[in-house]
Protein backbone atom coordinates (compact mmCIF):
# COMPACT_ATOMS: atom_id res chain seq x y z
CA UNK A 1 0.00 0.00 0.00
CA UNK A 2 1.15 3.46 -0.83
CA UNK A 3 2.33 5.49 2.13
CA UNK A 4 1.36 9.12 2.68
CA UNK A 5 4.87 9.91 3.91
CA UNK A 6 7.73 10.99 1.67
CA UNK A 7 11.29 12.26 1.92
CA UNK A 8 9.97 15.80 1.51
CA UNK A 9 7.45 15.32 4.32
CA UNK A 10 9.03 13.15 7.02
CA UNK A 11 6.92 11.83 9.86
CA UNK A 12 6.65 14.14 12.84
CA UNK A 13 8.49 12.86 15.86
CA UNK A 14 6.21 11.78 18.70
CA UNK A 15 6.36 13.91 21.83
CA UNK A 16 8.54 12.74 24.64
CA UNK A 17 7.09 10.67 27.45
CA UNK A 18 7.59 13.48 29.93
CA UNK A 19 5.79 16.02 27.73
CA UNK A 20 2.71 13.83 27.44
CA UNK A 21 2.71 13.16 31.19
CA UNK A 22 2.77 16.90 31.80
CA UNK A 23 -0.19 17.41 29.48
CA UNK A 24 -2.11 14.61 31.20
CA UNK A 25 -1.48 16.18 34.60
CA UNK A 26 -2.67 19.58 33.34
CA UNK A 27 -5.82 18.08 31.81
CA UNK A 28 -6.67 16.24 35.04
CA UNK A 29 -6.12 19.35 37.17
CA UNK A 30 -8.36 21.35 34.86
CA UNK A 31 -11.06 18.67 35.02
CA UNK A 32 -10.91 18.71 38.82
CA UNK A 33 -11.20 22.52 38.86
CA UNK A 34 -14.21 22.47 36.50
CA UNK A 35 -15.90 19.77 38.58
CA UNK A 36 -15.39 21.80 41.76
CA UNK A 37 -16.84 24.96 40.18
CA UNK A 38 -19.78 22.94 38.89
CA UNK A 39 -20.63 21.64 42.35
CA UNK A 40 -20.33 25.08 43.94
CA UNK A 41 -22.49 26.83 41.35
CA UNK A 42 -25.34 24.34 41.11
CA UNK A 43 -26.67 24.28 44.64
CA UNK A 44 -30.40 24.97 44.38
CA UNK A 45 -30.28 25.78 40.64
CA UNK A 46 -33.40 24.03 39.33
CA UNK A 47 -34.63 26.59 36.80
CA UNK A 48 -33.93 26.81 33.06
CA UNK A 49 -30.64 28.64 33.62
CA UNK A 50 -29.57 25.94 36.09
CA UNK A 51 -30.32 23.17 33.59
CA UNK A 52 -28.38 25.02 30.89
CA UNK A 53 -25.38 25.45 33.20
CA UNK A 54 -25.45 21.76 34.19
CA UNK A 55 -25.55 20.72 30.53
CA UNK A 56 -22.55 22.93 29.73
CA UNK A 57 -20.56 21.66 32.71
CA UNK A 58 -21.35 18.04 31.82
CA UNK A 59 -20.27 18.61 28.23
CA UNK A 60 -17.02 20.26 29.31
CA UNK A 61 -16.24 17.51 31.83
CA UNK A 62 -16.88 14.76 29.29
CA UNK A 63 -14.61 16.44 26.77
CA UNK A 64 -11.85 16.86 29.36
CA UNK A 65 -12.19 13.19 30.31
CA UNK A 66 -11.84 12.24 26.65
CA UNK A 67 -8.81 14.52 26.32
CA UNK A 68 -7.24 12.63 29.23
CA UNK A 69 -7.98 9.31 27.48
CA UNK A 70 -6.50 10.48 24.17
CA UNK A 71 -3.35 11.73 25.85
CA UNK A 72 -3.02 8.42 27.70
CA UNK A 73 -3.36 6.63 24.36
CA UNK A 74 -0.52 8.75 23.00
CA UNK A 75 1.58 7.67 25.98
CA UNK A 76 0.60 4.00 26.13
CA UNK A 77 -0.27 3.16 22.52
CA UNK A 78 -3.57 1.91 21.03
CA UNK A 79 -6.18 0.42 23.37
CA UNK A 80 -8.26 -2.61 22.34
CA UNK A 81 -11.64 -1.06 23.12
CA UNK A 82 -13.09 2.42 23.72
CA UNK A 83 -13.73 3.64 27.23
CA UNK A 84 -17.46 3.19 28.14
CA UNK A 85 -19.65 6.32 28.03
CA UNK A 86 -16.96 8.30 26.23
CA UNK A 87 -17.96 11.10 23.90
CA UNK A 88 -14.94 11.06 21.63
CA UNK A 89 -12.85 7.98 22.38
CA UNK A 90 -14.29 5.96 19.51
CA UNK A 91 -11.76 6.90 16.85
CA UNK A 92 -10.82 4.81 13.82
CA UNK A 93 -8.69 5.32 10.76
CA UNK A 94 -8.65 4.08 7.18
CA UNK A 95 -6.66 4.35 3.98
CA UNK A 96 -8.01 3.61 0.51
CA UNK A 97 -5.45 2.83 -2.21
CA UNK A 98 -6.70 4.07 -5.57
CA UNK A 99 -4.03 2.16 -7.53
CA UNK A 100 -4.79 -1.30 -6.13
CA UNK A 101 -8.38 -0.66 -4.98
CA UNK A 102 -7.42 -2.00 -1.56
CA UNK A 103 -8.71 -0.64 1.72
CA UNK A 104 -7.16 -0.83 5.17
CA UNK A 105 -9.26 -0.12 8.30
CA UNK A 106 -8.26 0.04 11.93
CA UNK A 107 -10.06 -2.34 14.28
CA UNK A 108 -12.09 0.46 15.86
CA UNK A 109 -13.45 1.65 12.52
CA UNK A 110 -15.37 -1.62 12.09
CA UNK A 111 -17.23 -0.87 15.35
CA UNK A 112 -17.85 2.76 14.43
CA UNK A 113 -19.41 1.87 11.08
CA UNK A 114 -21.31 -1.17 12.37
CA UNK A 115 -19.27 -3.78 10.50
CA UNK A 116 -18.28 -7.16 11.91
CA UNK A 117 -14.63 -7.25 13.06
CA UNK A 118 -12.48 -9.11 10.59
CA UNK A 119 -14.83 -8.55 7.64
CA UNK A 120 -13.53 -7.14 4.37
CA UNK A 121 -13.09 -3.34 4.55
CA UNK A 122 -15.36 -1.51 2.14
CA UNK A 123 -13.98 0.41 -0.81
CA UNK A 124 -14.76 4.10 -1.30
CA UNK A 125 -17.46 3.12 -3.83
CA UNK A 126 -19.06 0.78 -1.27
CA UNK A 127 -18.80 3.09 1.73
CA UNK A 128 -22.02 5.07 0.99
CA UNK A 129 -24.04 1.85 1.41
CA UNK A 130 -23.61 2.24 5.18
CA UNK A 131 -24.75 5.87 5.19
CA UNK A 132 -28.33 7.15 5.54
CA UNK A 133 -29.78 7.97 2.13
CA UNK A 134 -30.16 11.69 2.85
CA UNK A 135 -26.47 11.97 3.85
CA UNK A 136 -25.00 10.05 0.91
CA UNK A 137 -24.75 13.07 -1.44
CA UNK A 138 -22.77 14.91 1.25
CA UNK A 139 -20.31 12.04 1.66
CA UNK A 140 -19.95 11.59 -2.11
CA UNK A 141 -19.25 15.30 -2.56
CA UNK A 142 -16.60 15.33 0.18
CA UNK A 143 -14.79 12.28 -1.23
CA UNK A 144 -14.96 13.61 -4.80
CA UNK A 145 -13.55 17.01 -3.77
CA UNK A 146 -10.75 15.25 -1.94
CA UNK A 147 -9.78 12.91 -4.79
CA UNK A 148 -10.28 15.33 -7.70
CA UNK A 149 -9.39 18.72 -6.23
CA UNK A 150 -7.15 17.56 -3.34
CA UNK A 151 -9.39 19.27 -0.78
CA UNK A 152 -9.23 18.03 2.83
CA UNK A 153 -12.33 16.26 4.14
CA UNK A 154 -13.98 17.65 7.25
CA UNK A 155 -17.64 16.76 7.64
CA UNK A 156 -20.24 14.55 9.28
CA UNK A 157 -22.72 11.92 8.16
CA UNK A 158 -24.93 9.32 9.80
CA UNK A 159 -24.54 5.56 9.51
CA UNK A 160 -27.12 2.86 10.19
CA UNK A 161 -25.93 -0.16 12.19
CA UNK A 162 -27.41 -3.63 11.63
CA UNK A 163 -29.34 -3.38 14.93
CA UNK A 164 -31.09 -0.23 13.69
CA UNK A 165 -29.01 2.23 15.73
CA UNK A 166 -28.07 5.44 13.92
CA UNK A 167 -24.68 6.95 14.75
CA UNK A 168 -23.18 10.30 13.78
CA UNK A 169 -19.65 10.05 12.37
CA UNK A 170 -17.18 12.90 11.92
CA UNK A 171 -14.69 12.28 9.13
CA UNK A 172 -11.43 14.13 8.54
CA UNK A 173 -9.24 13.09 5.63
CA UNK A 174 -6.74 14.15 3.01
CA UNK A 175 -5.39 12.89 -0.30
CA UNK A 176 -2.08 11.02 -0.36
CA UNK A 177 -0.04 12.10 -3.37
CA UNK A 178 2.43 10.10 -5.45
CA UNK A 179 5.83 11.48 -6.42
CA UNK A 180 4.33 12.91 -9.62
CA UNK A 181 1.66 14.81 -7.62
CA UNK A 182 -1.28 12.60 -8.56
CA UNK A 183 -3.62 11.17 -5.91
CA UNK A 184 -2.57 7.65 -5.00
CA UNK A 185 -4.74 7.05 -1.96
CA UNK A 186 -6.97 8.74 0.59
CA UNK A 187 -6.35 8.66 4.33
CA UNK A 188 -9.00 9.50 6.94
CA UNK A 189 -9.74 9.53 10.65
CA UNK A 190 -13.35 8.84 11.65
CA UNK A 191 -14.91 9.50 15.03
CA UNK A 192 -18.23 8.44 16.52
CA UNK A 193 -19.53 11.78 17.83
CA UNK A 194 -23.13 10.71 18.53
CA UNK A 195 -22.95 11.33 22.28
CA UNK A 196 -21.09 14.60 21.79
CA UNK A 197 -23.78 15.90 19.42
CA UNK A 198 -26.48 14.73 21.82
CA UNK A 199 -24.85 16.66 24.67
CA UNK A 200 -24.53 19.72 22.48
CA UNK A 201 -28.23 19.50 21.61
CA UNK A 202 -29.07 19.43 25.32
CA UNK A 203 -27.02 22.60 25.79
CA UNK A 204 -28.71 24.24 22.82
CA UNK A 205 -32.21 23.25 23.88
CA UNK A 206 -31.77 24.40 27.46
CA UNK A 207 -30.24 27.67 26.21
CA UNK A 208 -33.23 28.20 23.92
CA UNK A 209 -35.65 27.46 26.75
CA UNK A 210 -33.81 30.06 28.81
CA UNK A 211 -34.02 32.67 26.05
CA UNK A 212 -37.59 31.78 25.02
CA UNK A 213 -39.47 30.49 28.08
CA UNK A 214 -42.80 28.75 27.46
CA UNK A 215 -45.91 30.96 27.55
CA UNK A 216 -47.78 31.25 30.86
CA UNK A 217 -50.88 29.07 31.38
CA UNK A 218 -53.14 31.94 30.27
CA UNK A 219 -51.96 33.16 26.91
CA UNK A 220 -53.43 34.78 23.83
CA UNK A 221 -53.59 33.52 20.28
CA UNK A 222 -53.02 36.91 18.69
CA UNK A 223 -51.52 40.22 19.77
CA UNK A 224 -53.03 43.65 19.50
CA UNK A 225 -50.91 46.79 18.97
CA UNK A 226 -50.24 48.48 22.28
CA UNK A 227 -52.17 51.54 21.19
CA UNK A 228 -55.28 49.45 20.40
CA UNK A 229 -57.85 50.95 18.05
CA UNK A 230 -59.14 54.56 18.10
CA UNK A 231 -61.52 54.98 21.05
CA UNK A 232 -60.80 51.52 22.48
CA UNK A 233 -58.33 50.01 24.94
CA UNK A 234 -58.13 46.33 23.97
CA UNK A 235 -56.89 43.13 25.58
CA UNK A 236 -57.72 39.46 25.09
CA UNK A 237 -56.80 35.98 26.26
CA UNK A 238 -57.28 32.31 25.54
CA UNK A 239 -58.58 30.25 28.47
CA UNK A 240 -57.43 26.62 28.08
CA UNK A 241 -59.64 23.74 29.10
CA UNK A 242 -59.64 22.79 32.78
CA UNK A 243 -59.06 19.19 31.67
CA UNK A 244 -55.68 20.01 30.12
CA UNK A 245 -54.72 20.39 26.44
CA UNK A 246 -57.64 21.11 24.15
CA UNK A 247 -59.23 18.00 22.72
CA UNK A 248 -62.35 19.11 20.88
CA UNK A 249 -62.79 22.86 20.74
CA UNK A 250 -60.56 25.75 19.72
CA UNK A 251 -61.07 29.47 19.56
CA UNK A 252 -59.92 32.80 18.22
CA UNK A 253 -60.24 36.52 18.83
CA UNK A 254 -59.38 39.53 16.71
CA UNK A 255 -59.68 43.30 16.33
CA UNK A 256 -59.63 44.38 12.70
CA UNK A 257 -59.63 47.99 11.40
CA UNK A 258 -62.36 48.56 8.81
CA UNK A 259 -61.50 51.98 7.43
CA UNK A 260 -59.78 55.32 7.83
CA UNK A 261 -62.49 56.54 10.25
CA UNK A 262 -61.37 54.11 12.93
CA UNK A 263 -64.24 51.64 12.56
CA UNK A 264 -63.25 48.31 14.08
CA UNK A 265 -64.47 44.73 13.86
CA UNK A 266 -64.25 42.94 17.20
CA UNK A 267 -64.80 39.20 17.08
CA UNK A 268 -64.36 36.16 19.29
CA UNK A 269 -65.45 32.63 18.52
CA UNK A 270 -64.80 28.94 18.76
CA UNK A 271 -65.17 26.12 16.28
CA UNK A 272 -65.80 22.44 16.57
CA UNK A 273 -62.96 20.16 15.48
CA UNK A 274 -63.39 16.44 14.83
CA UNK A 275 -61.60 14.18 17.30
CA UNK A 276 -58.29 15.62 18.44
CA UNK A 277 -57.44 17.41 15.20
CA UNK A 278 -56.22 20.96 15.68
CA UNK A 279 -56.75 23.90 13.37
CA UNK A 280 -54.95 27.21 13.14
CA UNK A 281 -57.18 30.09 14.38
CA UNK A 282 -55.38 32.36 11.92
CA UNK A 283 -57.33 30.69 9.09
CA UNK A 284 -60.63 31.90 10.54
CA UNK A 285 -59.23 35.32 11.40
CA UNK A 286 -58.05 35.73 7.81
CA UNK A 287 -61.45 34.72 6.44
CA UNK A 288 -63.26 37.13 8.77
CA UNK A 289 -60.97 40.02 7.91
CA UNK A 290 -61.41 39.38 4.21
CA UNK A 291 -65.20 39.45 4.51
CA UNK A 292 -65.18 42.55 6.73
CA UNK A 293 -62.82 44.50 4.48
CA UNK A 294 -65.01 43.56 1.52
CA UNK A 295 -67.92 45.36 3.21
CA UNK A 296 -69.73 42.53 4.99
CA UNK A 297 -71.38 43.95 8.11
CA UNK A 298 -71.49 42.10 11.47
CA UNK A 299 -75.06 40.88 10.94
CA UNK A 300 -74.05 38.96 7.82
CA UNK A 301 -70.63 37.70 8.85
CA UNK A 302 -71.99 34.44 10.26
CA UNK A 303 -73.66 33.36 7.02
CA UNK A 304 -70.81 34.74 4.91
CA UNK A 305 -68.22 32.79 6.88
CA UNK A 306 -70.29 29.58 6.66
CA UNK A 307 -70.53 29.92 2.87
CA UNK A 308 -66.82 30.66 2.58
CA UNK A 309 -65.84 27.58 4.59
CA UNK A 310 -68.47 25.28 3.10
CA UNK A 311 -66.20 23.77 0.48
CA UNK A 312 -63.12 23.48 2.68
CA UNK A 313 -61.92 20.81 5.08
CA UNK A 314 -62.19 23.26 7.99
CA UNK A 315 -64.74 22.64 10.76
CA UNK A 316 -67.85 24.81 11.19
CA UNK A 317 -68.03 27.65 13.70
CA UNK A 318 -69.55 26.51 16.98
CA UNK A 319 -70.23 29.86 18.62
CA UNK A 320 -69.11 33.42 17.97
CA UNK A 321 -69.99 37.08 18.37
CA UNK A 322 -69.24 39.71 15.71
CA UNK A 323 -69.21 43.38 16.74
CA UNK A 324 -68.69 46.56 14.75
CA UNK A 325 -67.64 49.69 16.62
CA UNK A 326 -67.72 53.25 15.24
CA UNK A 327 -65.68 55.57 17.52
CA UNK A 328 -67.13 58.80 16.05
CA UNK A 329 -70.60 58.02 17.45
CA UNK A 330 -69.54 55.29 19.94
CA UNK A 331 -72.01 53.00 18.22
CA UNK A 332 -71.75 49.24 18.74
CA UNK A 333 -73.53 46.82 16.42
CA UNK A 334 -73.30 43.06 16.74
CA UNK A 335 -74.59 39.65 15.82
CA UNK A 336 -74.07 36.52 17.87
CA UNK A 337 -74.25 32.78 17.39
CA UNK A 338 -75.14 30.23 20.07
CA UNK A 339 -75.94 32.80 22.74
CA UNK A 340 -72.45 34.29 23.10
CA UNK A 341 -73.87 37.79 23.69
CA UNK A 342 -71.60 40.72 24.62
CA UNK A 343 -71.47 41.76 28.29
CA UNK A 344 -71.59 45.48 29.11
CA UNK A 345 -70.28 46.86 32.41
CA UNK A 346 -71.23 50.43 33.31
CA UNK A 347 -71.46 52.28 36.61
CA UNK A 348 -70.65 49.23 38.70
CA UNK A 349 -73.28 46.97 37.10
CA UNK A 350 -73.12 44.43 34.32
CA UNK A 351 -75.64 42.97 31.88
CA UNK A 352 -75.81 40.89 28.74
CA UNK A 353 -76.84 42.73 25.56
CA UNK A 354 -79.32 40.04 24.54
CA UNK A 355 -82.31 41.10 22.48
CA UNK A 356 -80.42 44.05 20.99
CA UNK A 357 -78.43 44.56 17.82
CA UNK A 358 -77.12 48.08 18.47
CA UNK A 359 -76.15 50.21 21.46
CA UNK A 360 -74.48 53.53 22.16
CA UNK A 361 -71.55 53.25 24.51
CA UNK A 362 -70.14 55.83 26.90
CA UNK A 363 -66.61 56.75 27.91
CA UNK A 364 -65.46 54.32 30.59
CA UNK A 365 -67.81 51.53 29.51
CA UNK A 366 -66.33 48.05 29.56
CA UNK A 367 -67.33 45.56 26.88
CA UNK A 368 -66.52 41.85 27.37
CA UNK A 369 -66.90 39.43 24.47
CA UNK A 370 -66.63 35.70 25.01
CA UNK A 371 -66.99 32.49 23.05
CA UNK A 372 -69.92 30.13 23.36
CA UNK A 373 -67.75 27.62 25.25
CA UNK A 374 -67.97 29.83 28.36
CA UNK A 375 -70.57 28.12 30.54
CA UNK A 376 -73.60 30.06 31.88
CA UNK A 377 -72.36 29.80 35.48
CA UNK A 378 -69.09 31.44 34.45
CA UNK A 379 -70.97 34.26 32.69
CA UNK A 380 -73.09 34.87 35.79
CA UNK A 381 -69.95 34.94 37.90
CA UNK A 382 -68.43 37.58 35.64
CA UNK A 383 -71.54 39.74 35.90
CA UNK A 384 -71.35 39.50 39.69
CA UNK A 385 -67.87 41.01 39.48
CA UNK A 386 -69.20 44.18 37.83
CA UNK A 387 -68.02 46.69 40.49
CA UNK A 388 -64.52 45.19 40.46
CA UNK A 389 -64.24 44.96 36.68
CA UNK A 390 -65.65 48.42 36.03
CA UNK A 391 -63.06 49.99 38.33
CA UNK A 392 -60.14 47.82 37.27
CA UNK A 393 -58.57 50.36 34.94
CA UNK A 394 -56.83 49.27 31.70
CA UNK A 395 -58.25 46.41 29.66
CA UNK A 396 -55.20 44.26 30.39
CA UNK A 397 -55.93 44.43 34.13
CA UNK A 398 -59.51 43.32 33.47
CA UNK A 399 -58.28 40.31 31.48
CA UNK A 400 -56.01 39.28 34.35
CA UNK A 401 -58.97 39.37 36.75
CA UNK A 402 -61.21 37.42 34.37
CA UNK A 403 -58.68 34.67 33.69
CA UNK A 404 -57.94 34.32 37.39
CA UNK A 405 -61.61 34.15 38.38
CA UNK A 406 -62.53 31.64 35.69
CA UNK A 407 -59.61 29.39 36.57
CA UNK A 408 -61.66 27.81 39.39
CA UNK A 409 -64.37 26.37 37.12
CA UNK A 410 -63.58 22.62 36.90
CA UNK A 411 -65.75 21.99 33.82
CA UNK A 412 -64.34 24.89 31.81
CA UNK A 413 -63.82 24.19 28.11
CA UNK A 414 -61.46 26.08 25.83
CA UNK A 415 -62.72 29.63 25.55
CA UNK A 416 -61.59 33.11 24.51
CA UNK A 417 -62.40 36.52 25.97
CA UNK A 418 -61.84 39.97 24.53
CA UNK A 419 -62.12 43.14 26.63
CA UNK A 420 -62.64 46.62 25.18
CA UNK A 421 -62.60 49.72 27.38
CA UNK A 422 -64.16 52.81 25.75
CA UNK A 423 -61.70 55.69 26.05
CA UNK A 424 -62.57 59.41 26.12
Amino acid sequence: MSSHLSADHPAAQPPGHGSVEALISQARRLRGDVDAVRRDSQEGAADARGRWQRALYDLALNQLTDLDAHLAQLRDGPTPAPRPNSLLSRVGSAEWNLLTDEAEWSGELFHILGRAPGSVPLSLDELPSLVLAEDRPKLTAMVTDCLVDARPIDGEFRVAHPDGAVRTVHMMGEPVLDTDGSTASMWAVLRDVSELRRSQRVVSETRDSLRHPPPPPWHGLLRFPEAGRPGLDLAAAHLPSAAGPRSRYGGWYDACPLGVDGDTLLTVGDFETPGTEAHDPAVFVGALRGLALAGTRPGRLRSGLAALLEDTALPPVRGAVYCGYRPGTRTLTWADASGAVPLLFRGGTGRGLSGQAEATLEAGDLLLLHTGALEPAAVRHLLSLAPRLAGAGPAQDVVRIVTHELGDFPSRQDACVLVARVTP
